[in-house]
């Protein structure tokens, strides 16, 4: 079974995300995949140069994020540029891992897509499994964590799909506002629910 797991920013996903580890279910993060696929020496990290020019690269020939995220932002169509060449490389690999972890006899593999729903990715996965907090809770954590202003803070979880929004589409939902003991109940017992009609 493919689980997505998915949420917003500040929602606690990554809570979410360690608690199924403790479990020795295999993640794919979609985050740490796109950092791997561009990393020094990789050919999306050369195509990208290639692209934007030499300025996007740091002096020991890493990735600039600020820089790049200053011209993709200004500009939609460069942003569009940017995804075709580092979402291929980031399928490519995920499948890789898929494989892999497949061969090795896993059951279960959980697909951690932080914009599973807004890159609609719903063909990866056979469950979507989405970590919910309501917006005050969401706001007054993204503040906290990063110590951002409310304004900031704002704008950011606006660039996403609302929470709400995406709990339509999901085939089960954590409310991670209380406890870490009351999130982790949740996620048990829906992967054991899971785990059950699977078998």
């Amino acid at each position: 079974m493919f689980i997505g797991l998915t949420g917003g920013i500040a929602s606690g996903k990554s809570t979410v995300s360690n608690m199924i580890r403790e479990k020795n279910i295999p993640i794919i993060d979609a985050d740490e995949v796109a950092r791997e696929v561009v990393e020094p020496g990789t050919a999306t990290l050369q195509a990208i140069s290639e692209q934007f020019g030499s300025s996007v690269l740091n002096e020991d020939g890493t990735l600039a994020r600020k820089k790049l995220g200053t011209i993709i932002f200004r500009d939609p169509s460069q942003r569009d540029i940017l995804n075709q060449i580092v979402h291929p490389a980031v399928r490519k690999r995920m499948n890789a891992l898929k494989e892999h972890y497949v061969a090795n006899g896993a059951k279960t593999i959980v697909y951690d897509i932080p914009l599973l729903y807004e890159s609609n990715l719903f063909h990866l996965v056979d469950k979507v499994l989405l970590v919910y907090v309501d917006e005050e809770t969401q706001l007054s954590r993204l503040m906290e964590r990063d110590q951002a202003g409310k304004e900031d803070a704002k704008q950011r979880i606006a660039s996403q799909m609302p929470l709400a929004k995406k709990r339509e589409r999901a085939d089960a939902v954590i409310d991670n506002s209380g406890t870490k003991e009351e999130t982790k109940a949740q996620l048990d017992a829906i992967l054991d629910k899971w785990l059950k009609e699977s078998c």
